[in-house]
């Protein structure tokens, strides 16, 4: 297997750079550029130099022999100065000797899950932990990468393997394969493990972190849809003006609110008649969004909206604008009157379907396949056939070791450590 290597800290320049190199022949690596080999896990000084002795740079040194490392394999780690120059020529260097190369992106992960350091759903984590923005989208990932779910399926699996164990000796030993000679807590041991999963898939959606909690701002022409929205992402990202129809696509802005993420919305006014052509697209669009959407605020006439939006009574500042009975908020944009309040209700409501401390959120192939488990468990709770019983059990333990990487993944890796960057 080849030895690589990448810059795993930020792009140059810093103040210092770190590259990681995974392989057998990591050792050989520290030996040929600082002339030995440091004691494991111990940072030491080393004058690095090339192949030909000419001098790199004056840095740090950590060697991590295999198995017990990140990648499973032989590690080290150089810590450079971070100008562009000195890693430039330490990266030729290493590309210089036989069997190094550049590292393809996320195969530093991709070799610890291929040598059983991390599972798939793990690795899943870690990727959504590189890509947090907000601290909610952090929390999740830092549960998944670190093995919230992977400890759960493990458990799930164990416990249907002692499961199909006992079916197996009934179907090997009782002559008439009756399967009443189970134990009488057989089945229902099966639905606590598929009411477990049923509890577990009611998990938030991984897509909701990633993309936020989206919030449509809807309602007629010249309603302060787009003023709110620009209140709301603090910028002037929407044209405002009083021409009714001004906004005729739909603009989306991501915003972090108390550390949450969100997508707002902004879409054309709702009107059934005087539309022109392209207004009308721009009002099919602003329905598609309505329905896609995770919540409404409703800036029109009182009970008009959809069902479960808030009832926002804008332009509040306005002598002459149409008031509310009973509106959720009340607000300005123009004069910031009741924005806090409405902000802090948001977090509120996405903060409810967001993960909670240590819960990590499914994503769309976990939450299928923990699906698939949850309805072959449920077809085995009502089944009298032993051989189908057994197969139903099989089903499930098929879910798990897909979920956690164990068979049937190799599509699936090739789309999740793509996402990595190189170094990682």
């Amino acid at each position: 297997m080849d030895t690589i290597f990448a810059l795993s800290s930020g792009a140059p320049p810093a103040g210092i750079a770190v590259v990681r190199v995974s392989g057998p022949k990591a050792g050989l690596m520290l030996e040929t550029l600082a002339g030995r080999l440091p004691p494991p896990r111990r940072a030491s000084r080393a004058r690095f130099r090339d192949a030909e002795g000419a001098p790199l740079d004056d840095g740090l040194m950590l060697w991590f022999p295999g198995p017990a490392t990140a990648t499973g394999e032989d590690l080290a780690e150089l810590h450079l100065h971070g100008g562009r120059a000195v890693i430039a020529a330490v990266e030729a260097a290493l590309a210089a000797l036989p069997g190094l190369r550049r590292a393809e992106p996320g195969e530093f992960t991709r070799r610890a899950f291929a040598n059983g350091r991390i599972d798939l759903a793990e690795a899943e984590g870690l990727a959504d932990l590189l890509e947090a923005e907000t601290e909610v989208q952090r929390r999740a990932a830092l549960a998944l990468a670190g093995g919230a779910l992977s400890r759960r399926a493990h458990g799930w699996r164990d416990r249907l393997l002692m499961l199909s164990a006992q079916l197996e000796a009934v179907l090997d030993f009782d002559d008439e394969g009756d399967v009443m000679a189970l134990p009488a807590t057989f089945l229902r041991e099966i639905a606590i493990v598929a009411e477990e999963i049923d509890q577990a898939l009611a998990a938030p959606s991984a897509e909701i972190l990633r993309e936020g909690f989206r919030v449509a701002l809807a309602g007629p022409p010249n309603a302060g849809k787009s003023t709110l929205f620009n209140a709301l992402v603090d910028s002037e990202a929407a044209i405002t003006a009083p021409l009714a129809g001004t906004t005729r696509d739909v603009l989306v802005r991501p915003v972090a609110l108390g550390g949450i993420p969100f997508s707002f919305v902004d879409m054309a006014g709702l009107r059934a008649a005087g539309a022109d052509q392209v207004e009308s697209i721009g009002i099919e669009r602003a329905q598609a969004e309505i329905a896609r959407a995770d919540l409404v605020l409703w800036l029109g006439p009182e009970g008009e909206g959809p069902a479960d939006a808030w009832e926002i009574e804008p332009q509040c500042d306005r002598p002459n604008h149409s008031a509310k009975t009973a509106p959720r908020y009340r607000l300005s944009a123009v004069t910031g009157e009741g924005l806090d309040a409405l902000k802090q209700g948001l977090i509120e409501r996405a903060r409810a379907v967001m993960p909670g401390p240590g819960e990590a959120a499914l994503n769309r192939r976990q939450r299928g396949l923990l699906e698939q488990a949850s309805l072959a468990l449920r077809s085995a709770t009502g089944e009298t056939d032993p051989l189908l019983l057994a197969e139903d059990l099989r089903q499930a333990r098929l879910a798990f070791d897909q979920l956690i990487g164990h068979s049937g993944t190799e599509a699936v890796l090739d789309a999740l450590f793509g996402r990595f960057c190189i170094g990682k």
